[in-house]
Parts: C-alpha cells; structure tokens; sequence
C-alpha cells in the first residue's frame, strides 16, 4: 500500500506526529544530520584523495564547492528510508523551521534521490499539536534554498576558520592548544579578557557610616536604616566611584578612610537628627518579554542552575512532546491564540483586575532569522505545570516558560518609593547627611506570578520591599546606633553562561541554536572550567588568544564577527551569495587581507615568546608541554634557573607575584621537613610529585639495598602548607587494619588510584570519603560487607533510574550501572551515557533517543578468527575415530544387553 511518508529529525518527535497524522502517513525521524563535511581522513571519498584541498573537503578554487559524506552510523538508517520511500507517493520534509532544520531537508532529499513523479513537500510547525500538524500537512511550502546556502555558508566558514587556524595553533603552542572556531574563539576571548581586568584589578578601600533612627512611637515602621550621604554637600564616595587600579573616578566627592569615619561616629553620638527632606516618586515595572532562546538559556542558568546545554535539552524534549513551541528563536512575539490562552488564565488564576489592558505582542529580535513565536507553552489552552504530570528538570523549565509567559500578559506592577534624607551637625563642626531609601509596592501585576532573576547576586529583586515611615520635612528623629563601615572594591566578575550567552547577543555573535554549543565547546577543548558557575580560562587560552589578537586580529575581532552574521542574514534573505561572502573571508579584499595570506605568512611567530607571559619581578609563566609552570629569568631574559609548576586549581588572577614565589620556594621535588617517625626513627618529609602531594619516609645511604621508606599521598582536604606530623603519621599508617570478620579474614582500609576503600581477602568495597579510613570501624566494615557485591560478579542492583515505556519496543526504560558507566536500556538494546548526558538531567525523552540511536546503528560487528581448513589426512583420522567410537558403543550396548 502507498503512503505518505514525513521524515522530521527524532523517534520521539515522529512518535507524537504519527498519532496526530493517522492512517495514511508514515513518520520516521533522520536521526538527526544524515551527513556533514568529512571529520577525518578515513572519512574522505575516494573521489577527492589526492586533492591538495581533500583535508578540508572544500575545493576552495571552485566556489568553495563542499563535498558531503554521509556519516557511518546513519547509513543504515538512510537505507532504512529509501525502502519506506519507495512504496511512498508523496515526500514530506518536516524537519525545523529553522537554517539547520533547512539544511537537513536538503540533506535529505539529496541523498534519498525521490523518482520522478514523487511530490516533494516541506511540512513546517512551531509547536507539536493536533491543530498546528494538520495545518502544517495541509499547506506545505517549497524547500527554501536561500536557508540552505546560508547554513552552507556558515558550515564552510567554520571549516575554513578551523582547519586553517587550528594547525598554527598545534605549531607554535603545541597539542594543548586543542582547536580554533570561529565563535568559539571570540567567546574565550571575552573570557580571557574579563580575566585579564581581574589581573589588572587593583582594590581600593573606603569608609562609609550605617546608622539605625528611630523616628518615634507614632510612626510604623518606628525603626529605619540610613547610610552616610555627604559630608559639608560633598558626597561620600562609593564603590562605583573608583576605577579597577584603585584611583578615585569620580571628582567632587568624599573619600572617606578608617580613621575619619571612626572619628565622625564618636562625634555624631549625641547629634540630633532632623528630617531634611522626602521625596517620593512613582514606582513602575514592566513585565518582562516572553523567552526566545537566548533569555530563556540565561534565566535557566540564574534561576535553576542549568548549564545551557542541559536547558537545551530539556527544552527540546518539551518541544518534542508537544508541551512548548520551537525553542530556537529569536522572537518574543506571541499568536493572538497565544495571547488568549495567556489572559485566559491569569483571570483564571490572578483575577481580571491583573490582565493586562493593552495587548503585548512582543516582537522579533533585529536580525531575527525567522518568523517564529516566542517560546510559550503550546496549544489553544495553556496547561498548567501541574496538569503536565512532569517531573525533574522537564517540570522546572516548563514552569518557569509558563510563568513568563502568563506574566508578560500581566498589568504592570506600580507602587511608591521614597528617599527620606536626615541632617545633623557633627561635635567637629562637619555638616553629614544620611540618606534612606524604601520602595513599597501598591500593586503587585506580574510580580504576581513572575520575578526575574539577577546575574548580580547583590542585586535587589523587583519585588523587594522595604517601608519607611511617614515622617515629614522638619520632624526630628534619633540615632539608635550609628557605626563604622569599611569596604573593598570587587574585581569585575567573571563571566558565567548566562552572562556570557548575553554579552555575545549584545555583540551581535552567534545565533540562538549556537550558544548552547559554544558553551559546551570551550569548556571541552579545556579553555575554560568552571569555578561554580563562574567560567575561568586556562593558561593555554591566555596563549591561544594573544596568537590570535596579534596575528589574526580581525578574525577574533567582535565587529568582524558580528558582521558575519549580518553577511549570513543576507545570504539567507537572498540578497548575497554564498561564494561572495567566503570568498571576501578566505582571499580578502581590497581593504582587508584575507585568511590565507594570514596563515601563510604565520611562520615568522616567534613560539618561545608566545608562550611566556611576565608574572612580574622575574617570573615569567610559559605554556609547556605537560601544562604552565612559572620560572625565574635574569635581566636579559635568559632563565633563572628555578622551576615550579603551576597548581591545576590557581585561576589565573590568584597567580600573583607573592603566589609565584611560594611556588618556587616549594616546587615539585623538593621536600618539607616535618619531623621523626616515632617508631621508625626516620626523618618525614612532604613533597609534591607528579601524581600530587605526599609525605614519606627518608631512607638513609647506609639502609640496606631494597629498603623503602613508607608513602602516602595527602587527603584531597590537606595541603603542604598547612600538613603536621600528626596528619603525616596518619597517612603514613595506611593501609589500616580495621578488624577481622567472622570467617577470620582481616579487613584492611586503603587509598587507591580510584579512592579510598575496603580490603578482604580478594573483595574490595568502595568507600565514601578519605576520612573514613582513618576513622572506620569494624561494625561499619562489617555493614558495608554485608551489602550485594558491587563489582563484575554482583548480584542484581536496582536501576539507578526508571523512565516509562519505549515508544518502539514497549518495554521499560531503566539506567543501570555498568562496567564502562551508566547505561539505558529496555532489555533489549543498550546505549552507553555520553558525556553531556548526566544522568542526574537525563529525561525520559533523550533515554528513548539514545535506545534508537542504538537500535538504528543495529548489533556491534564481532570479530571472528577465520580458521584454517583441515587438512585431508586430519580429516580421515577423525572419520576414523568417529567409526572407532560407533563399534565400540555397540560392543559395549551388546555386552550389557
């Protein structure tokens, strides 16, 4: 029978849009891209082997023409498609609406080749429900191919920067320096750039006054804060008042120290204070626009601690199960059907009085790719987070798309804030003012269901109130308390993803399905790690960055990068070409020169220098083979002689003169005495070696040949600062005989490669921290023993994590814990957790993906030895055993017979 047969990219996508679409449809998803550029060269076709540009896999000479490879585990897959395709009589491409969705169309239908005949149609949807898959089969489009070229363009692009980039990198700093990107590179630029400021940072202190004033029974609130304002109409100076070397910014105002604001609250103590003035303005907030791709990574991060690749992913299977629209966009435009669902249930839940009077459509982002919606809950009717039966990460990123998106169709919020200045003069004869701010909320709006988040901690929320009495120009008030205050200036704070993932939007850099990417990319080269939520670049990206700025400068550069983007848009609204705009990036132009020429002439770089940055006084930090280390240079340059490497865990700006000195009055090698052992009698020492730190044992020369002094490294709590001789006995008794079990084995506790644990005979038990061999006991050894064995032969332990049924095999999903990790499986078909699938994250959704993907790879290929055939004579002599063996059973049934 014929069908009409819908590809779109995932199983579980396919699943919902089959049960919308009915008899007569065929959906199946692409598994994602069914082919990209070569990544390697047992990947590149036969065809082009031997072309000077088959590394790249773009022929650069002509028109910069890519040449495409399906990718090995979607083969079978795309196999699996073309038998579907033959008994089709329409094709429908419904992957997203969006460059890359484009893209993976044409992808597609170039590798599927449809017969002639064969409508051909491109099935487009913002969200995945009934009404939204109906109206999107019955009004196909055509295939845009301007949204192809452009995603070609930017495809090309980041293969030029890359492979041209990546191999001067390798060259002049080494294989520590993993890769160049495009975007990338600019991203860990603005990192390595915050860091920079951080090092440059020089803190200044100031002084100011914090007062406690009652302004009398008759007032509530009675009690109020108040903090130093001015001093003889100078005003006191703040934190912003300073630049980052610790020099006043600001003119005209009081830099106020210890000793003169000590001084002031010994004067003030018995001062009368008088209400000089109040103001009072009116309050309003607006809530915020609904969320596009980039806020809602951003809000994700701030207000539930996802990265933006786990935001993205819990989002996509959101989208997936039909519960929000697409989650790539730039817009923050809502449908009228959106708009109504949204007022509908603010009266429902808030009241009329909070529906907004004037409609908020919101609207796109400049620059905007295409003409989608915001990201809202899907569907004519919103449902609530509870109505969803979600759980997890699924629950908590639906409810916060639901608030914001019920919020944004809320009244504003307005109320009154007030500013109550105090004066007195001071037993010094200064006139002072204190001035008090409170801000009370009459009407609470949108505040109602939703408050956005802060990247500054310190900052107040929208909703923050805080009361001030009624008091009137000329009332008297008294000083409960008034006290010194002293504070230090704070470096500029470094860049987390939602800070990040911003500050690149504001630049205009990337697009909204590439952020998410970016952030995982950089964090997996090893440019950057992450310190909390803080994003800290390593020594190599300080190297990296600085080959870039001073050789290729405008290829990191933010306006270049941005324009790029704006040069894509114009491929992507048909007002450019594709081999225009790459050609104008590779060869350059009139006005600039291009990548090639850059690259070609990078051979004068002087490596030695790249690579060393002045710590200052004589310190200088190289980038080496086995990571950065500090050494010491004398006046002309030449190395000083003492080494120290430089701890995995020193962020960069902690890396000070003084630092660097410590290090190097204490490298890896040399030893710190702590004392005797009191039963061995030889001297202790901590060193720190290659594996980490440690304290041993010193041997004497005249020891007999073969003796070993005992070693044990330092708990990850320890340091060679702070380590004792107690502590180093302590190390230095392990492994520890905990007590003998019952079948008279001894139980011994150890710190292994892997950590510490459990000894007992040939049975090895995990434990939970260093402390506790120090401090386990018997009984708990014994508790433990008493478990299932958690190791190759172990008895069945519970999944770590349950998930429904499979959409295909109809079995339960379970994660187990397996030799080489957590793994998901329906009995059937296991698939290994990747790295960016935690399984603390992992949603039902992406375990059912990652099955398919496994069960359309079909079984791993074994291996089997070939064995030689026997010869002939082997043969004979086994024919005649075998007749050998038939007579003598016979003999043997006759004779018992």
């Amino acid at each position: 029978m014929t069908h009409k047969l819908v590809i779109v990219e995932s199983p579980t996508k396919a699943k919902k849009i089959g049960e919308y679409l009915g008899k007569g449809y065929v959906v199946e998803s692409s598994l994602g891209h069914v082919r990209d550029l070569p990544e390697s060269s047992a990947d590149i076709p036969a065809s082009i082997k031997g072309q000077p540009w088959a590394r790249m896999a773009v022929d650069i000479d002509n028109g910069f023409q890519p040449y495409y490879v399906v990718s090995r585990d979607r083969k079978s897959h795309l196999a699996e498609l073309k038998r579907l395709l033959k008994d089709a009589d329409e094709l429908y491409l419904a992957t997203d609406e969006d460059r890359e969705g484009e893209a993976i169309a044409w992808h597609l239908l170039e590798e599927l080749k449809p017969k002639k005949g064969i409508p051909v149609k491109r099935m487009v949807f913002h969200e995945i429900t009934r009404n939204a898959i109906l109206e999107a089969a019955s009004n196909p489009r055509e295939l845009d191919m301007d949204l192809v070229e452009a995603q070609e363009a930017r495809r090309i692009l980041d293969r030029l920067f890359g492979y041209e980039l990546s191999p001067v990198l390798w060259k002049k700093i080494g294989q520590q320096a993993k890769s160049a990107g495009r975007v990338q590179s600019v991203a860990t630029r603005l990192v390595v750039e915050r860091e920079r400021e951080r090092i440059a940072f020089r803190s200044a202190s100031y002084w100011d006054l914090e007062g406690s004033f009652d302004a009398g029974a008759a007032y509530q609130p009675r009690m109020f804060p108040a903090k130093l304002y001015s001093l003889d109409g100078v005003r006191v100076a703040r934190g912003g008042d300073f630049n980052d070397d610790g020099t006043l910014a600001a003119k005209n105002v009081a830099h106020v120290d210890r000793a003169r604001a000590e001084s002031l609250v010994a004067s003030l103590a018995d001062a009368a204070f008088d209400v000089l003035s109040v103001e009072s303005k009116p309050y309003k907030r607006t809530p915020p626009q609904p969320f596009r791709t980039t806020t809602l990574q951003q809000e994700a991060g701030r207000k539930l601690g996802m990265s933006s690749a786990v935001a993205m992913r819990v989002a996509q299977s959101l989208y997936e199960n039909g519960l929000i629209t697409y989650m790539r966009t730039d817009s923050t435009d809502l449908s009228a059907t959106a708009i109504a669902a949204a007022q509908a249930q603010v009266t429902e839940l808030y009241g009329a009085e909070y529906v907004a009077t004037n409609v908020r459509k919101g609207a796109k982002a400049a620059g905007a790719q295409e003409a989608h919606e915001a990201i809202r809950p899907s569907g004519e009717r919103f449902l609530t987070p509870k109505q969803t039966g979600l759980s997890g990460d699924q629950f908590r990123l639906y409810e916060l798309i639901w608030m914001r998106t019920v919020a944004s169709q809320m009244k504003d919020a307005v109320g009154q804030t007030s500013t109550i200045k105090l004066t007195a003069t001071a037993l010094t004869g200064e006139d002072v003012v204190f001035s008090a701010s409170g801000t009370v909320i009459t009407f609470h709006g949108f505040l109602k269901a939703y408050v956005e988040g802060k990247d500054d901690a310190d900052e107040q929320s929208d909703d923050a109130e805080s009361r001030l009495p009624a008091v009137v120009e000329g009332d008297r008030v008294s000083a409960a308390s008034i006290s010194a205050e002293g504070h230090e200036t704070k470096p500029p704070a470094r860049y987390t993803e939602a800070s990040l993932i911003k500050a690149l939007e504001d630049r205009g850099i990337g697009r909204p399905s590439t952020y998410a990417s970016i952030m995982s990319t950089i964090q997996n080269r090893g440019y950057v790690t992450k310190k909390g939520s803080a994003l800290v670049p390593a020594w190599v990206a300080f190297v990296v960055i600085r080959l870039l700025e001073e050789n290729f400068a405008r290829y990191v550069d933010y306006d270049f990068t941005a324009l790029l983007e704006t040069a894509l848009d114009e491929i992507a609204g048909g007002r450019s070409t594709r081999v225009k705009e790459l050609d104008e990036f590779y060869f350059g132009s009139d006005r600039h020169t291009g990548l090639k020429t850059l690259v070609d002439g990078s051979g004068e770089i002087d490596a030695k220098d790249l690579n060393t940055i002045p710590i200052g006084e004589g310190i200088d930090l190289r980038s080496g083979r086995y990571g950065p280390y500090i050494e010491t240079v004398g006046d002309d340059g030449t190395p000083g002689g003492k080494r120290a490497s430089v701890p995995d865990e020193l962020a960069p700006d902690e890396l000070t003169v003084a630092r660097a000195r410590e290090l190097l009055a204490n490298p890896a090698g040399e030893e710190i005495a702590l004392g005797t052992h009191p039963e061995s009698g030889l001297p202790i020492v901590a060193k720190s070696g290659r594996f980490g730190p440690y304290v041993t044992e010193v041997v004497g020369e005249d020891a007999p040949k073969g003796t070993k002094g005992r070693t044990g490294s330092l708990f990850k709590t320890m340091s060679l600062d702070t380590i004792s001789l107690d502590q180093a006995l302590q190390l230095l008794s392990l492994p520890r005989v905990v007590g003998t079990a019952e079948d008279g084995e001894e139980i011994t506790a150890q710190n292994g490669r892997y950590g510490p644990y459990l000894k007992k005979g040939v049975d090895s038990r995990t434990i939970a921290s260093e402390d506790l061999l120090l401090t386990m006991t018997l009984p708990e050894a014994l508790a433990i023993y008493a478990q299932p064995k958690y190791g190759g032969r172990r008895a069945a332990t519970p999944p770590l994590k349950e998930f429904g049924a499979d959409p295909v095999s109809g079995k339960p999903v379970v994660v187990k814990d397996g030799r080489f990790g957590p793994y998901v499986t329906d009995g059937e078909t296991n698939a290994t957790l990747r790295k960016d699938d935690p399984m603390e994250t992992l949603t039902a959704e992406r375990a059912y993906e990652l099955i398919a993907e496994k069960r359309a790879k079909g079984p791993g290929k074994k291996t089997t030895r070939r064995k030689a055939p026997a010869k002939k004579s082997a043969a004979k002599k086994t024919a005649a055993k075998k007749t050998a063996a038939k007579k003598t059973t016979a003999k043997k049934t006759a004779k018992k017979a």
